[in-house]
């Protein structure tokens, strides 16, 4: 068994961040370990109750020179899981990879007084190659599809519904135009990349078709949502609160594969809300100029 000196005469603030990091240790020790709980692959779970074993280790680490056993931060470990759910465990396992540049930094420092701070410095670097080599989550897998269904719903109607709020001026029937639109527009899109999907030999072209079905019919219940709640005199209130929350979707939706799939958020963002935006100004004059033009007056 191998015997760890412990230096009893480092700083005041290096225990401070020794007590910092013993926390995290132990709340992402439980973390991973709900984790594994809920995934199928014998391989995933392994590996990520290893990597909790070892994440137990380091908090008993630091606990020699804290003199303290902490508790998983319950908040957190419940926060994380329920982001697991929502947007699966590959999205949390890089959300909490992301918060181990700090801490790898703050093992770095520490190794001057603390010796063992280089040891788990390494331990973390092999966690991430660990991490890396088993995200293969299914949802992952058919990110072009999900694309593909939110983005054109979100371009689509929110140039219809912009365009309808100011051709009718009648939340109900902006909603009822909406819905028919957009749930027509889900069948249309699923069996086109169903079709897509069969055309390049693909064996999962049912699934494609799924989740590009599921991301467009949740966009048009968001965004018809509005017209539904607000009275139907309200249509400027409802359009300026389904455009808010197109941003709002756009935001985490973007968050989210930015994360999972590493690629630049801001720049992914900035283009989607602005395609999105742009397009309801210019439906919305065309509802305005149609109205005026055929002499519609609902």
């Amino acid at each position: 068994m191998e015997v760890i000196m412990v230096n009893n005469s480092i700083s005041d603030q290096t225990k401070q961040t020794i007590l910092k990091l013993q926390q995290k240790e132990i709340t992402e020790q439980a973390i991973y370990i709900n984790l594994s709980k809920r995934l199928k692959k014998e391989s995933d779970k392994e590996i990520l109750l290893n990597i909790a074993k070892e994440e137990g280790m380091h908090s008993e680490i630091w606990g020699r020179y804290t003199n303290k056993e902490l508790k998983p931060q319950r908040f957190k470990v419940l926060f994380y899981s329920f982001l697991s759910i929502i947007f699966g465990y590959t999205f949390v396992i890089k959300l909490m990879e992301k918060g181990e540049v700090g801490s790898q930094n703050a093992y770095l420092k520490l190794s001057e007084e603390v010796p063992e701070a280089t040891r788990v410095y390494h331990d973390e670097q092999m966690h991430e190659q660990s991490l890396i080599g088993m995200l293969d989550e299914d949802r992952l897998q058919y990110v072009g599809s999900m694309v593909l269904g939110l983005n054109d719903a979100l371009v689509e109607l929110t140039g219809t519904l912009a365009g309808l709020s100011f051709a009718l001026q009648d939340n109900k029937l902006v909603a009822l135009s909406g819905l028919i639109t957009g749930i027509s527009a889900t069948f249309s899109m699923a069996s086109s990349e169903y079709l897509s999907a069969r055309s390049e030999d693909n064996s999962d072209a049912k699934k494609s078709a799924l989740y590009t079905g599921i991301m467009y019919i949740f966009a048009v219940i968001v965004m018809v949502l509005p017209y539904l709640l607000f009275p139907s005199d309200k249509y400027v209130h409802a359009l300026i609160t389904m455009l808010i929350l197109v941003v709002l979707i756009i935001l985490i939706f973007t968050y989210y594969i930015s994360v999972a799939k590493d690629l630049p958020f801001k720049k992914r963002f900035t283009e989607m809300a602005t395609i999105s935006l742009s397009v309801a100004g210019i439906s919305f004059i065309v509802g305005i100029l149609v109205k005026k033009f055929l002499g519609v007056d609902i």
